[in-house]
């Protein structure tokens, strides 16, 4: 098998690395620091399961790769549109893209059974700009609870979490998710096929959607704005409106509001990659978690008041940080 990770930050390089300890041929796609990090002395990974260091291809030009069978792609999802220079080198006939990202997915109405089969989501994939770059027939989802930080270049600390689920937009379980995953749980990760992988990703935004911009706005970590009461009661009222626009396109996330707050708060004083990409000046990633989901819903009717205002605020925020680029 023959991975290439495009984005080799703190997600992908800890991908990178489990798998190339597998024996799985990587090549780690990534630049500045970090890369000259890489190339040096390998990656260093520092975990509670046992420190290790891998050493796979690290490269900052794709053409030097060339065609390989699974793209994992840890790019933001604003980024994706402008991926197909850098994803083209990669492609062989076969090649499959798994996309490790946040929020609704470019691929969530391809191929599913219903009323809204085939509807592209404006404020994911706008003008078809990330169909283009990465075709759906590509697409493999892929939702992670891990959490990793680069704490130096080269080196990636893992946090919590070893879960990458994966699946097909149609529900198949396919040769080439089984084939990636049991790559990635010879590594040491957890990678479960998924039939619908759409109630994981309804699941992990439950969260992303309320805290992500919350933490953002308020400078705080997931459990200070637990803690706080106010906080605590716009979380759920955000959760709330996510579960209801879920169960209107034919996704029940099966899990309590509660259940998932008890979750999020034993990630304790952890920043949210939003509130990190802020201290840094970088463009938040937010259309896939709250612009798509309030387009979803005005496409079904449901009513999300509170969604629309932090939307708002945090819409602001975002279009004053992108100036400032």
């Amino acid at each position: 098998m023959k991975v290439a990770v495009l984005g080799a930050g703190a997600i992908g390089a800890y991908v990178g690395a489990a798998l190339h300890r597998a024996g799985v041929e990587v090549h780690l796609i990534a630049r500045g620091a970090h890369l000259e990090a890489i190339r040096r002395a390998g990656v260093r990974v520092l975990t509670p399961r046992g420190d290790f260091t891998a050493h796979p291809h690290a490269t900052d030009d794709p053409a030097e790769v060339g065609p390989v069978d699974h793209v994992f792609l840890g790019l933001k999802a604003n980024s994706y549109a402008a991926a197909g220079p850098m994803i083209r080198p990669l492609l062989h006939e076969t090649t499959s893209i798994i996309a490790a990202q946040n929020g609704i997915p470019w691929w969530y109405f391809h191929e599913l059974k219903g009323p809204y089969e085939g509807y592209r989501i404006e404020s994911v994939d706008p003008g078809g700009a990330v169909t283009a770059a990465l075709p759906l027939h590509r697409a493999i989802g892929c939702v992670v609870y891990a959490a990793t930080e680069i704490e130096e270049p080269g080196v990636i600390r893992h946090l919590e979490g070893t879960r990458f689920s994966i699946g097909e937009p149609d529900g198949r379980l396919s040769e080439r998710c089984l084939a990636f995953s049991g790559a990635a749980v010879e590594g040491g990760l957890k990678c479960p096929v998924e039939r619908d992988l759409r109630r994981d990703v309804w699941i992990k935004l439950m969260g992303n959607i309320a805290f992500n911009p919350i933490s953002a706005l308020a400078r705080a970590t997931m459990a200070g704005i637990c803690r706080h009461d106010g906080t605590r009661e716009l979380v759920v009222a955000m959760m709330r409106e996510t579960v209801e626009v879920a169960r209107r396109v034919g996704c029940d996330p099966g899990i309590s509001i509660e259940r998932r707050l008890r979750g999020a708060e034993k990630a304790g004083e952890h920043k949210t990659s939003t509130l990190q990409d802020l201290e840094k000046g970088k463009p938040l990633e937010l259309d896939v978690l709250l612009a798509a989901v309030v387009e979803l819903a005005d496409l079904t009717g449901a009513e999300v008041p509170t969604l629309r205002a932090i939307h708002a605020v945090s819409d602001l925020l975002n279009a004053n940080l992108v100036r400032a680029v």
